[in-house]
């Protein structure tokens, strides 16, 4: 869905519930903001029990104090009856906002968040806050990071990456969901913006396209790739006009890696080479670590 569809979307009136599988099985809920979750014909218990992370939406080109105090009410419940759930808040629609508007109003809805649960004796509460849109990649970089907390085995997939990197002439490398464009993982080097959004794109370019890509003797029905059936391996490649080298490799479960490769001199072949080599091992280690797995059948939650 483009981003200017969603002005067509109707408010959300009840609940909504998707699952979402990668690594780990998620169950991601939307709940309408006018949802009393207090009210005696609602389980609330129940609910916040089963999450991993509460994800609440603020609207920051809106009056925002009453959701900055609804908040603070909802995860006073929250940690009494779950006090491992993760709190992330989105400070979203942040695209009509000037940089220093965005700094002031993150600023005061942390500000004023931290006062409110001062009141309520959740000084030592850890919230985590996100600017973001959907007109950017700010919203899949802000989920990104709230499904990497909850999946138990994100150090391994790190260090994992990190000994990739080191071996392939690889700068970065993202480890995505092939469907909703968040990564699970990333190496341990900091995470530019502007690298991630090409990544992304490349994800999106390679499924668009992916009867120009694949060879005269896979041509499959190319939706299958993203119905997760059995087909042939997806694979992409492209040099860039300052010679990095995009570099994307199916996984396992929906997954695909994703890398940018510095040639440094270095022909492209002999980088290809060596990259293929390194994947073939990274991809194998992945998938023992699927298979041994801490993760138990039931779903973990993500309530926003």
């Amino acid at each position: 869905m483009q981003p200017l569809d969603t002005l067509y979307l109707e408010s959300t009136s009840n609940p909504y519930l998707e699952h979402f599988s990668t690594l780990i099985d998620l169950a991601v809920m939307e709940l309408p903001g006018q949802l009393n979750y207090f009210e005696p014909s609602y389980d609330s218990e129940r609910l916040f029990k089963s999450v991993g992370a509460l994800v609440y939406v603020i609207d920051s080109q809106d009056e925002y104090m009453n959701a900055i105090t609804n908040l603070a009410m909802i995860m006073e419940y929250a940690y009494k009856v779950n006090p491992a759930i993760n709190v992330e808040v989105l400070i979203h629609k942040v695209d009509g906002l000037s940089e220093d508007f965005k700094a002031d109003a993150q600023r005061e809805i942390m500000q004023r968040t931290g006062e409110e649960l001062l009141e309520l004796g959740l000084d030592g509460v850890q919230v985590s806050f996100y600017l973001t849109s959907i007109f950017d990649h700010s919203i899949y970089e802000a989920f990104s990071r709230i499904i990497q907390k909850l999946i138990p085995e994100i150090s391994y997939l790190e260090n994992m990456l990190d000994n990739l990197i080191q071996h392939s002439k690889i700068d970065k490398a993202f480890l995505f969901d092939i469907n909703s464009k968040i990564y699970v993982s990333t190496d341990s080097n900091p995470v530019d913006i502007q690298t991630y959004e090409v990544c992304a794109e490349f994800v999106d370019v390679t499924i668009d396209l992916f009867d120009l890509y694949k060879t005269a003797g896979a041509r499959n029905n190319s939706k299958a790739i993203k119905n997760k059936e059995t087909t042939p391996e997806l694979k992409n490649v492209a040099q860039l006009g300052n010679d990095l080298i995009i570099y994307l490799r199916q996984m396992i479960r929906g997954l695909a890696l994703v890398a940018v490769i510095r040639p440094n001199g270095t022909d492209m072949e002999s980088c290809l080479t060596v990259a293929d080599y390194n994947v073939d091992i990274f991809k194998k280690g992945l998938e023992q670590i699927w298979k041994s797995s801490r993760v138990t059948p039931q779903e973990e939650s993500i309530n926003s």
